[in-house]
């Protein structure tokens, strides 16, 4: 029977960043700062401002943290600046309204760790302080929206909007953020199953706002912004079958148009509907170059996630990264 070696220990001390998207969470932010500071004593707490109108900024400054002001709006904006300025071997990305317990974080580390993954989702369980918690409305759309993302790109994540989640330092380098807004998680997500990522989940309590602050979400309208990111993924990331699905219908189209010229020329000899004729024909011609759009792109689709994969192979992974 043959013994597999030990992981190598890891070469010197991990760089682990705590970044904190804001939008006027100053009544949440010194609480989530604090909360980082007992169970990390020894992370670097950033929050990136969102162009705030409060003292979100000045209350995070007086609480020890790093303020880097985003002036476009958005958390996917915010994301892209995150990613981009802080060094770490580890990032702990959480929304900054003081609603998820941050003191398991430790066991969401050790566990990318343990497991040489690079991303670790904290999923969210209502701690029961209220019974508007976490919405119905927000729930349902969670799991309908979790589960389209499941069924065109695989994967098994129960919470894919979770705001709470852990990052290695190959993930957070190789991520091409696109999105502008809350849909972001969709995306972060994506790009976790495009590349074949190992990932966790590990539950966390997620609890009521403080008193006085208000949330930022719109069931609906959020929710229509996330569906089209959804769609706009699977029409990039997924070209063949989005493609060849239009073109499946186009063809049926065109068939079911074409059946009653079929019988009358076979009995008659003529074509008296010219017009349908030709339309069949149109919609014949349209299903063949949907599926030809479909190869090429495909091909392209390819090239892009070998580059994205290159990219992600460059960085070290969080067990044998080099000495700082």
């Amino acid at each position: 029977m043959t013994e597999h070696p030990e992981m190598p220990p890891l070469q010197g001390p991990l760089r682990i960043a705590a970044v904190i998207p804001c939008f006027n969470e100053a009544l949440a932010i010194g609480q989530v700062i604090d909360e980082f500071r007992a169970a990390l004593p020894d992370a670097e707490i950033h929050v990136f401002d969102n162009n705030s109108t409060d003292d979100t900024a000045a209350v995070a400054r007086a609480h020890g943290a790093f303020v880097t002001h985003v002036v476009l709006r958005g958390k996917g904006n915010v994301a892209r600046r995150m990613f981009a300025d802080v060094e770490a071997d580890i990032y702990v990305m959480v929304d900054g309204d003081a609603t998820y317990d941050l003191s398991g974080v430790r066991g969401l580390i050790d566990r990318m760790i343990d497991g040489n993954l690079d991303m670790v989702v904290g999923s969210r369980v209502d701690a029961g302080d209220d019974a508007q918690t976490y919405r119905r409305g927000h729930r349902f759309g969670n799991r309908l929206l979790t589960g389209a993302v499941a069924g065109l790109f695989g994967g098994h994540l129960k919470d894919m909007l979770s705001g709470y989640r852990v990052f290695s330092r190959r993930y957070a380098k190789s991520f091409p953020a696109v999105s502008k807004g809350f849909e972001i998680e969709t995306e972060l997500t994506v790009h976790a199953l495009e590349l074949r990522m190992p990932f966790a989940e590990v539950p966390g309590l997620y609890r009521s706002r403080p008193e006085g602050s208000e949330s930022k979400l719109s069931t609906y309208r959020d929710g229509w912004r996330i569906l089209r990111t959804i769609f706009k993924l699977f029409v990039s990331e997924r070209p063949l079958l989005f493609f060849s699905s239009v073109a499946a219908v186009l063809v049926l189209i065109s068939l079911v148009l074409a059946e009653p010229l079929v019988v009358t020329y076979l009995e008659t000899g003529l074509v008296p509907r010219l017009p349908t004729a030709v339309l069949v024909t149109g919609t014949m011609l349209m299903a063949m170059l949907s599926f030809v759009c479909g190869i090429v792109l495909h091909t392209v689709t390819i090239g892009r996630q070998e580059a994205k994969r290159l990219r992600y192979l460059a960085i070290p992974g969080v067990r044998n990264r080099a000495l700082p």
